[in-house]
Protein backbone atom coordinates (compact mmCIF):
# COMPACT_ATOMS: atom_id res chain seq x y z
CA UNK A 1 0.00 0.00 0.00
CA UNK A 2 1.09 3.45 -0.44
CA UNK A 3 0.96 6.44 1.46
CA UNK A 4 -1.08 9.68 0.05
CA UNK A 5 2.11 11.28 -0.59
CA UNK A 6 4.03 8.59 -2.29
CA UNK A 7 0.62 7.75 -4.24
CA UNK A 8 1.21 11.40 -5.41
CA UNK A 9 4.35 11.01 -6.54
CA UNK A 10 4.62 7.96 -8.49
CA UNK A 11 1.44 9.67 -10.40
CA UNK A 12 3.21 12.81 -10.69
CA UNK A 13 -0.08 14.95 -9.30
CA UNK A 14 -0.60 16.41 -5.93
CA UNK A 15 -2.24 15.16 -2.88
CA UNK A 16 -4.76 18.33 -3.18
CA UNK A 17 -5.19 16.78 -6.51
CA UNK A 18 -5.71 13.39 -5.32
CA UNK A 19 -7.95 14.60 -2.45
CA UNK A 20 -10.52 16.10 -4.91
CA UNK A 21 -10.63 13.25 -7.18
CA UNK A 22 -11.58 10.81 -3.89
CA UNK A 23 -14.21 13.75 -3.18
CA UNK A 24 -15.96 13.41 -6.60
CA UNK A 25 -15.76 9.76 -6.72
CA UNK A 26 -13.57 9.68 -9.31
CA UNK A 27 -10.54 7.33 -7.38
CA UNK A 28 -11.49 6.95 -3.63
CA UNK A 29 -7.95 5.89 -1.82
CA UNK A 30 -8.53 1.60 -0.94
CA UNK A 31 -7.89 2.15 2.71
CA UNK A 32 -8.87 4.84 4.66
CA UNK A 33 -7.71 4.73 8.76
CA UNK A 34 -10.63 5.03 10.94
CA UNK A 35 -8.88 6.64 13.48
CA UNK A 36 -6.60 8.99 11.94
CA UNK A 37 -8.09 9.61 8.81
CA UNK A 38 -5.00 8.68 6.60
CA UNK A 39 -5.69 7.65 2.68
CA UNK A 40 -3.69 4.33 1.41
CA UNK A 41 -3.66 3.79 -2.04
CA UNK A 42 -3.37 0.11 -3.51
CA UNK A 43 -0.73 -0.80 -6.24
CA UNK A 44 -3.99 -1.77 -8.77
CA UNK A 45 -5.17 2.02 -8.20
CA UNK A 46 -2.00 3.50 -9.99
CA UNK A 47 -2.82 2.34 -13.16
CA UNK A 48 -6.13 4.16 -13.33
CA UNK A 49 -3.95 7.08 -11.71
CA UNK A 50 -1.71 7.07 -14.37
CA UNK A 51 -4.60 7.05 -16.87
CA UNK A 52 -6.97 9.88 -15.45
CA UNK A 53 -3.24 11.95 -15.91
CA UNK A 54 -2.84 11.21 -19.25
CA UNK A 55 -6.67 11.74 -19.79
CA UNK A 56 -6.31 15.09 -18.54
CA UNK A 57 -3.39 16.17 -19.97
CA UNK A 58 -5.31 15.56 -23.31
CA UNK A 59 -8.41 17.69 -22.26
CA UNK A 60 -11.09 14.91 -21.02
CA UNK A 61 -13.28 16.32 -18.81
CA UNK A 62 -13.86 15.06 -15.23
CA UNK A 63 -17.10 13.99 -15.71
CA UNK A 64 -16.29 12.07 -19.28
CA UNK A 65 -13.31 10.23 -17.58
CA UNK A 66 -15.77 8.68 -14.66
CA UNK A 67 -18.00 7.41 -17.87
CA UNK A 68 -15.08 5.95 -19.02
CA UNK A 69 -14.26 4.05 -15.34
CA UNK A 70 -17.73 3.66 -14.97
CA UNK A 71 -18.64 1.90 -18.40
CA UNK A 72 -20.17 -2.03 -19.03
CA UNK A 73 -17.92 -1.79 -22.41
CA UNK A 74 -13.86 -3.15 -21.62
CA UNK A 75 -11.15 -0.34 -20.85
CA UNK A 76 -10.33 -0.12 -24.29
CA UNK A 77 -13.42 0.33 -25.84
CA UNK A 78 -14.76 3.11 -23.66
CA UNK A 79 -11.10 4.94 -23.84
CA UNK A 80 -11.93 4.68 -27.35
CA UNK A 81 -14.84 6.88 -26.94
CA UNK A 82 -13.53 9.23 -24.61
CA UNK A 83 -10.61 9.95 -27.09
CA UNK A 84 -12.68 9.61 -30.39
CA UNK A 85 -14.84 12.83 -28.79
CA UNK A 86 -12.02 14.58 -27.57
CA UNK A 87 -10.80 14.39 -30.56
CA UNK A 88 -13.85 15.58 -32.58
CA UNK A 89 -14.01 18.82 -30.12
CA UNK A 90 -10.53 19.83 -30.93
CA UNK A 91 -10.69 19.88 -34.62
CA UNK A 92 -14.68 22.10 -34.29
CA UNK A 93 -11.77 24.11 -32.42
CA UNK A 94 -8.88 24.48 -34.79
CA UNK A 95 -11.67 24.80 -37.19
CA UNK A 96 -12.95 27.65 -35.46
CA UNK A 97 -9.74 29.41 -34.55
CA UNK A 98 -8.63 29.09 -38.44
CA UNK A 99 -11.81 30.83 -39.66
CA UNK A 100 -11.23 33.32 -36.86
CA UNK A 101 -7.35 34.03 -37.94
CA UNK A 102 -8.72 34.59 -41.75
CA UNK A 103 -11.64 37.35 -40.30
CA UNK A 104 -8.64 38.70 -38.19
CA UNK A 105 -6.17 38.82 -41.18
CA UNK A 106 -8.85 40.22 -43.25
CA UNK A 107 -9.68 42.55 -40.73
CA UNK A 108 -6.34 43.94 -40.62
CA UNK A 109 -6.00 44.06 -44.54
CA UNK A 110 -9.01 46.36 -44.50
CA UNK A 111 -7.56 48.60 -41.92
CA UNK A 112 -4.32 49.07 -43.94
CA UNK A 113 -5.93 49.60 -46.92
CA UNK A 114 -4.67 46.65 -48.98
CA UNK A 115 -8.01 45.36 -49.46
CA UNK A 116 -11.45 46.92 -49.85
CA UNK A 117 -14.85 45.56 -48.93
CA UNK A 118 -15.55 43.49 -52.30
CA UNK A 119 -19.69 44.60 -52.03
CA UNK A 120 -21.41 47.89 -51.80
CA UNK A 121 -24.11 49.30 -49.48
CA UNK A 122 -26.91 50.40 -51.73
CA UNK A 123 -30.37 52.14 -50.27
CA UNK A 124 -33.24 50.74 -52.07
CA UNK A 125 -36.98 49.93 -51.82
CA UNK A 126 -37.94 46.80 -51.03
CA UNK A 127 -41.46 45.70 -51.58
CA UNK A 128 -43.63 43.84 -49.69
CA UNK A 129 -43.95 40.15 -49.02
CA UNK A 130 -46.17 37.55 -47.94
CA UNK A 131 -44.26 34.23 -46.27
CA UNK A 132 -45.15 31.16 -44.67
CA UNK A 133 -43.32 31.35 -41.62
CA UNK A 134 -42.19 29.23 -38.45
CA UNK A 135 -40.38 30.38 -34.94
CA UNK A 136 -37.83 29.95 -32.39
CA UNK A 137 -36.61 31.55 -29.51
CA UNK A 138 -32.81 31.75 -29.23
CA UNK A 139 -31.11 32.64 -26.05
CA UNK A 140 -29.02 35.64 -27.73
CA UNK A 141 -27.09 37.06 -31.21
CA UNK A 142 -24.43 35.40 -32.68
CA UNK A 143 -23.70 32.44 -34.78
CA UNK A 144 -23.02 30.69 -31.45
CA UNK A 145 -26.36 31.23 -30.48
CA UNK A 146 -28.73 31.43 -33.52
CA UNK A 147 -26.94 28.43 -35.31
CA UNK A 148 -28.60 26.12 -33.46
CA UNK A 149 -31.80 27.13 -33.70
CA UNK A 150 -32.01 27.97 -37.67
CA UNK A 151 -31.53 24.51 -38.55
CA UNK A 152 -33.86 22.37 -36.54
CA UNK A 153 -36.83 25.83 -37.60
CA UNK A 154 -36.10 24.75 -41.24
CA UNK A 155 -36.72 21.68 -41.32
CA UNK A 156 -39.20 21.86 -39.40
CA UNK A 157 -41.00 24.68 -41.76
CA UNK A 158 -40.41 22.29 -44.72
CA UNK A 159 -41.96 19.57 -43.17
CA UNK A 160 -45.39 21.18 -42.23
CA UNK A 161 -45.16 22.74 -45.54
CA UNK A 162 -44.56 19.64 -47.57
CA UNK A 163 -47.12 18.06 -45.28
CA UNK A 164 -50.00 21.25 -45.94
CA UNK A 165 -49.39 20.33 -49.83
CA UNK A 166 -47.67 24.10 -49.88
CA UNK A 167 -44.75 25.24 -52.12
CA UNK A 168 -41.40 25.51 -50.85
CA UNK A 169 -41.18 29.01 -53.11
CA UNK A 170 -37.36 30.28 -52.16
CA UNK A 171 -35.68 33.14 -51.64
CA UNK A 172 -35.91 32.34 -47.79
CA UNK A 173 -36.06 35.09 -45.65
CA UNK A 174 -34.99 35.01 -42.30
CA UNK A 175 -35.62 38.25 -39.48
CA UNK A 176 -34.76 38.68 -35.74
CA UNK A 177 -36.75 40.22 -33.00
CA UNK A 178 -35.84 41.03 -29.95
CA UNK A 179 -37.57 39.90 -26.99
CA UNK A 180 -39.15 42.42 -24.01
CA UNK A 181 -36.06 42.45 -21.66
CA UNK A 182 -33.18 40.23 -21.42
CA UNK A 183 -31.30 38.74 -24.26
CA UNK A 184 -34.09 36.25 -25.88
CA UNK A 185 -34.28 36.49 -29.86
CA UNK A 186 -37.13 35.26 -31.54
CA UNK A 187 -35.43 33.86 -34.99
CA UNK A 188 -38.01 33.87 -38.03
CA UNK A 189 -37.56 31.78 -40.43
CA UNK A 190 -39.53 31.92 -44.29
CA UNK A 191 -40.29 31.17 -47.32
CA UNK A 192 -42.40 32.89 -50.18
CA UNK A 193 -45.90 32.15 -50.07
CA UNK A 194 -48.27 31.52 -53.35
CA UNK A 195 -50.10 34.44 -55.03
CA UNK A 196 -52.80 32.88 -52.71
CA UNK A 197 -51.64 32.32 -49.50
CA UNK A 198 -53.61 29.26 -47.76
CA UNK A 199 -53.26 28.90 -43.79
CA UNK A 200 -52.24 25.60 -42.33
CA UNK A 201 -50.99 23.65 -39.29
CA UNK A 202 -47.58 24.12 -37.75
CA UNK A 203 -46.82 27.50 -39.63
CA UNK A 204 -48.47 31.31 -39.87
CA UNK A 205 -48.72 33.50 -43.09
CA UNK A 206 -46.73 36.72 -42.07
CA UNK A 207 -47.28 40.12 -44.05
CA UNK A 208 -43.70 41.29 -44.37
CA UNK A 209 -44.66 45.42 -44.75
CA UNK A 210 -42.70 46.76 -47.78
CA UNK A 211 -39.29 49.26 -46.51
CA UNK A 212 -39.23 52.54 -47.99
CA UNK A 213 -35.74 52.69 -47.56
CA UNK A 214 -33.42 49.76 -46.93
CA UNK A 215 -29.70 49.79 -46.30
CA UNK A 216 -28.57 46.32 -48.12
CA UNK A 217 -25.73 44.44 -48.56
CA UNK A 218 -25.00 41.29 -50.07
CA UNK A 219 -22.85 38.53 -47.78
CA UNK A 220 -21.04 35.84 -49.93
CA UNK A 221 -19.90 32.56 -48.28
CA UNK A 222 -21.02 30.63 -44.73
CA UNK A 223 -22.10 32.16 -41.65
CA UNK A 224 -18.49 32.22 -40.16
CA UNK A 225 -18.28 35.75 -41.56
CA UNK A 226 -21.25 37.46 -41.96
CA UNK A 227 -20.84 39.34 -38.51
CA UNK A 228 -17.84 41.24 -40.75
CA UNK A 229 -20.64 41.79 -43.45
CA UNK A 230 -23.34 43.16 -40.69
CA UNK A 231 -20.12 45.62 -39.24
CA UNK A 232 -19.68 46.85 -42.46
CA UNK A 233 -23.37 47.91 -43.43
CA UNK A 234 -23.72 49.35 -39.94
CA UNK A 235 -20.35 51.51 -40.55
CA UNK A 236 -21.34 52.78 -43.43
CA UNK A 237 -25.08 53.36 -43.46
CA UNK A 238 -23.85 55.47 -39.85
CA UNK A 239 -21.06 56.99 -41.79
CA UNK A 240 -24.10 58.13 -44.55
CA UNK A 241 -25.79 59.67 -41.95
CA UNK A 242 -28.92 57.14 -41.63
CA UNK A 243 -30.54 55.24 -38.17
CA UNK A 244 -31.84 52.04 -38.28
CA UNK A 245 -35.78 51.89 -37.73
CA UNK A 246 -36.46 48.04 -37.46
CA UNK A 247 -35.44 44.77 -37.17
CA UNK A 248 -32.92 43.56 -40.23
CA UNK A 249 -33.89 40.75 -42.96
CA UNK A 250 -31.83 37.89 -44.31
CA UNK A 251 -32.65 37.04 -47.43
CA UNK A 252 -30.70 34.07 -49.18
CA UNK A 253 -30.71 34.37 -52.68
CA UNK A 254 -28.41 31.53 -53.79
CA UNK A 255 -28.18 28.44 -50.70
CA UNK A 256 -28.61 24.84 -51.66
CA UNK A 257 -29.26 22.37 -49.05
CA UNK A 258 -29.23 24.10 -45.27
CA UNK A 259 -26.14 23.49 -44.09
CA UNK A 260 -24.10 27.07 -45.10
CA UNK A 261 -21.84 27.03 -47.83
CA UNK A 262 -19.01 28.90 -49.42
CA UNK A 263 -21.21 29.64 -52.38
CA UNK A 264 -24.11 30.80 -50.41
CA UNK A 265 -25.43 34.61 -51.40
CA UNK A 266 -27.35 36.55 -48.83
CA UNK A 267 -28.63 39.74 -48.72
CA UNK A 268 -28.77 41.62 -45.98
CA UNK A 269 -31.81 44.61 -45.62
CA UNK A 270 -32.64 47.04 -42.47
CA UNK A 271 -34.68 49.45 -42.56
CA UNK A 272 -33.44 52.88 -42.14
CA UNK A 273 -34.21 56.93 -42.02
CA UNK A 274 -31.83 60.25 -41.94
CA UNK A 275 -30.58 60.52 -38.44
Amino acid sequence: MYTIGEFAAFGRVSVRMLRHYDAIGLLPPARVDERTGYRQYSNAQLRRLLRIVELRQLGVGLDRIATVFASDEDDDAALRDALEARLAELEASVADDTARLARIRRRLRLLEGTETMSEAVTYRTVEPVTVYAVTGVSPGMGPENVGPIVGPLIERLDRVLVDAGRAIVEPAIFWYEPGEGGDDLAVNVSYHAEPTPLPGDGYHVVELPGIETAATIVHRGDMSGIGDTWSALVDQLTGDGYRMTGPSREVYLKANGHIPQPDWVTELQVPVERA
